[in-house]
């Protein structure tokens, strides 16, 4: 398991742009997402990472928003719930640019990840992206099922 801690993931809504020239609708990347692929591959690599994993994966995220400095009065007053007004990005819009950053550094291609768990953490302090991935085992494909059907194919008593 590779666990590394990232920044602040890029809002989903600033990561692709889109611009039409003569007529055509073209979408990429933009200069902030770029900044942010290029911070999450370096951690990547100091992290370990030196080639892709191969294979499934399972990713877990916890995105931990920044602490406003007026925390203890919003929990004085809020209770534990404290932190649902904190400014944060969708869970769901950090997930696909975390993944789309960590394409072909951390696992070859996000088609490779076959579980996900995502979590917004009550903030502690800075803004940042905790991540832990872990290679998946590939099981037979219905070997459960295969099994009788070969029996019935290799049963000694009916030779």
């Amino acid at each position: 398991m590779l666990t590394v801690t990232l920044p602040w993931p890029v809002s989903a809504n600033v990561y692709w742009r889109t611009r039409v020239v003569k007529g055509v609708a073209m979408t990429y990347v933009s200069g902030e997402a770029k900044a942010f692929k290029s911070d999450v591959m370096h951690l990547l690599r100091a992290a370990g990472c030196t080639k892709p994993l191969a294979g499934r994966v399972a990713v877990a995220l916890t995105l931990y928003p920044h602490r406003p400095q007026d925390w203890q009065k919003r929990q004085r007053k809020l209770g534990a719930a404290w932190d649902d007004g904190v400014r944060s990005i969708d869970l769901d819009n950090a997930i696909k640019v975390t993944l789309d950053a960590m394409k072909g550094v951390a696992f070859e291609d996000d088609v490779w990840v076959r579980r996900i768990l995502a979590e917004r953490a009550e903030p502690d302090g800075e803004a940042r992206l905790v991540v832990s991935i872990t290679q998946i085992d590939t099981p037979a494909p219905q070997a459960a099922l295969a099994l009788p059907v070969l029996q019935s194919f290799f049963d000694p008593l009916e030779v």
